[in-house]
C-alpha cells in the first residue's frame, strides 16, 4: 500500500492512469515529463477530473472500504467475518482497540490521494486550452471533491495536514498538522466557491455521478451541522430539500417505494444526491483488488452469508459472501416491526429454521444480514475477472432522506418544517406522524439509513457514543477519532492523536 508521502510525490502519475465508473478512462502518458506535458487540452483535463472522482469509490470498493469499517464500529453491526483476526482493522475498530500500528493505512492515504489529485489539477486548469465555462465547471467539481476528501479526513482523524498545493517529495517531512477549524474553513471555502459554477441539474444519462449545485449544497449543509453552525446548515439543506415530500428545485424527490432504492438497475434515481458508481464490466481479478482499476462493489461480497444454500423457492437465491457486518440483535429488535425491515435485513435465521435455506455460521453470527447490499446470484458478472470483485451495485453517500433528517436536526428538532421533514420520511414507508424531537430524528436516522455508514458518525457528532458504545469499549476523549497510521508519522513533524 502506498504511503501518504509516496502518494503526494507521485500524484501526477496517479492522476493519469486511473479509471472511474464505466468511463474506463485510461490515459497513458508518453515521455518522462508527465506534469509538464499533460492537462493542456480539454480531454486531458477531463481525464484529470475523472481521476479526482475515482477516489470516491473508497466508500465501497476494496476490503478497506468506509461503509464496512463504519458499520463495524457502530452499535448496529458486529465486524463479523471468519474470525476475530479476519480483517484486523475492522475487528479492532468494532472493539475500539485500534492502535497506530493496526489502523489500516488506506483510510488515511487514499483520501489524501484524492486531495493530491485535486491539488495538481487545480494548478493545471488555468492554463488548459478549453471553453472557459466548462473550465469553471471542472474547477468547481475539483474543489467540491477536495472538500469531500478533507471532510472524511477531519471527521475521522481530526488533526491532519492541510495541503492545498502539490508539494515535492523533499518537502513531505516538514508538513505539519493544521487545526480542525482551519480545515473546516477550507472545506467551506472550497464548497462556497464551487457552488456558483456547478450546474443546477445533471443529465443522468451522460453525466450521472457528477457534482451539481445540490450535491455541493447538501455537503456544505452537512459540514455546517458538524461544526455546530445549525442555522447555516438548515439554510443550505432547505435549498436542497425544497418542500418536504415534494420535488426540490434540483429535481430531487423521495423514491415512492423504499425497497426500490436497493434495486441495482435503479442507479442515480431521484433520491440520489451523491452516489458512488460501480460496474461489473471492469473484469477485475485478485491481483487488481484495491487498485486504481478496481471498479466493483466489494461491500456486496463482504456482507453476504458464507456457504449460502437455497433449499426451496421460499428463499432468495443469494450469492455467497464473507459474513462481515452482521446485524446486531438490537438493530433487529428496533427494525422488526418497521416497514423498512424487509429491505434492510435478511433474516437467514428464520429461513434456516424453516428449512428453506442454509448457511455457515461465521464470527459473531446472529443470523441477520444487511440486505440493502446483499447480492443475488443474478447480480453476478458474466464477464471476466473474479466474480466476487465485480458487483455493480452503487452506494449512496448522500440521499434525500438523509438531508431531510439532517435539516430537521439543524432546526433543533422543533417547529412545523422539522415536523414536515420527519413526516415525509415516515410517510414514504407508511408510518404515522409522531411528534418531532431530536431523539425522534436520531431514531429515524438509525432505521432509515441502517447499514449505509452514518450511524457511528451520528453517535459521535451528537455526543452519544460514550453511552451507546460503552459495551464495545468506547473511551470518551479518545475513541471519537482514529489513530494516525504509524508509518505516516515516521520522520515527519506530525504528532499522534491524543491517547494513542
Amino acid at each position: 500500500m502506498k504511503t501518504f508521502k509516496y502518494i503526494i510525490a507521485l500524484s501526477v502519475l496517479a492522476a493519469t492512469t486511473v479509471s472511474c465508473g464505466e468511463d474506463f478512462l485510461d490515459i497513458q502518458p508518453t515521455g518522462v515529463n508527465v506534469e509538464n506535458n499533460y492537462y493542456k487540452t480539454e480531454a486531458q483535463a477531463y481525464a484529470g477530473v475523472v481521476a479526482v472522482y475515482d477516489v470516491l469509490k473508497k466508500q465501497s470498493s476494496g476490503f478497506e472500504n468506509m461503509i464496512a469499517m463504519l458499520n463495524a464500529g457502530s452499535d448496529d453491526f458486529y465486524a463479523g467475518g471468519g474470525g476475530a483476526t479476519d480483517g484486523t482493522g475492522l475487528q479492532n475498530f468494532a472493539n475500539n482497540a485500534l492502535t497506530p500500528a493496526t489502523i489500516p493505512r488506506s483510510f488515511w492515504n487514499d483520501q489524501y490521494q484524492g486531495v493530491a489529485r485535486a491539488n495538481l489539477l487545480l494548478t493545471k486548469l488555468p492554463n488548459t486550452v478549453m471553453d472557459e465555462t466548462k473550465k469553471a465547471r471542472f474547477t468547481a467539481e475539483t474543489k467540491a471533491l477536495r472538500a469531500f476528501y478533507y471532510f472524511e479526513l477531519v471527521r475521522t482523524f481530526r488533526n491532519i495536514p492541510l495541503i492545498l498545493q502539490p508539494i515535492l517529495a523533499s518537502e513531505i517531512y516538514n508538513v505539519e498538522q493544521s487545526t480542525p477549524d482551519l480545515v473546516y474553513a477550507q472545506i467551506e471555502k472550497d464548497l462556497t466557491e464551487a457552488i456558483p459554477d456547478l450546474p443546477s441539474t445533471i443529465n443522468k444519462t451522460t453525466e450521472a455521478g457528477r457534482f451539481g449545485k445540490g450535491t455541493a449544497q447538501a455537503l456544505l449543509g452537512k459540514v455546517y451541522l458538524y461544526e455546530g453552525k445549525n442555522a447555516l446548515a438548515a439554510a443550505q439543506l432547505q435549498e436542497v430539500n425544497g418542500t418536504p415530500g415534494g420535488t426540490s428545485q434540483y429535481g430531487y424527490h423521495l423514491v415512492s417505494n423504499f425497497a426500490d432504492l436497493w434495486v441495482i438497475a435503479n442507479k442515480f434515481n431521484t433520491e440520489s444526491i451523491l452516489e458512488v458508481n460501480h460496474t461489473s464490466s471492469a473484469n477485475v481479478d485478485w491481483g487488481q483488488w484495491g487498485s486504481g482499476t478496481d471498479e466493483g462493489n466489494s461491500l456486496a461480497q463482504m456482507v453476504g452469508p458464507r456457504g449460502y444454500l437455497k433449499k426451496t423457492d421460499a428463499a432468495p437465491d443469494y450469492a455467497g459472501g464473507w459474513a462481515f457486518n452482521v446485524i446486531t440483535e438490537d438493530l433487529y429488535a428496533n427494525l422488526k416491526t418497521d416497514p423498512r425491515f424487509g429491505a434492510t435485513i435478511a433474516d437467514l435465521k428464520a429461513l434456516k429454521a424453516a428449512g428453506s435455506a442454509d448457511y455457515e455460521s461465521a464470527y459473531k453470527d446472529t443470523g441477520y444480514f444487511l440486505k440493502k447490499y446483499l447480492p443475488l446470484k443474478s447480480d453476478r458478472t458474466t464477464g471476466g475477472g473474479a466474480t466476487e470483485l465485480n458487483y455493480a451495485q452503487n452506494t449512496y453517500v448522500i440521499r434525500l432522506a438523509d438531508t431531510y433528517l439532517l435539516e430537521a436536526e439543524a432546526l433543533g428538532g422543533t417547529g412545523a418544517r422539522a415536523q414536515a421533514l420527519l413526516d415525509a420520511v415516515r410517510t414514504r414507508v407508511g408510518l404515522p406522524s409522531i411528534p418531532v424531537t431530536l431523539e425522534a430524528i436520531a431514531q429515524e436516522r438509525r432505521l432509515e439509513l441502517a447499514g449505509e455508514g452514518h450511524r457511528w458518525f451520528d453517535l459521535v457528532r451528537t455526543g452519544k457514543a460514550g453511552t451507546v458504545l460503552a459495551s464495545k469499549g468506547f473511551v470518551v476523549g479518545k475513541s471519537e477519532i482514529w489513530p494516525i497510521p504509524l508509518q505516516e508519522l515516521n520522520n515527519t513533524k506530525m504528532v499522534q492523536n491524543p491517547n494513542y
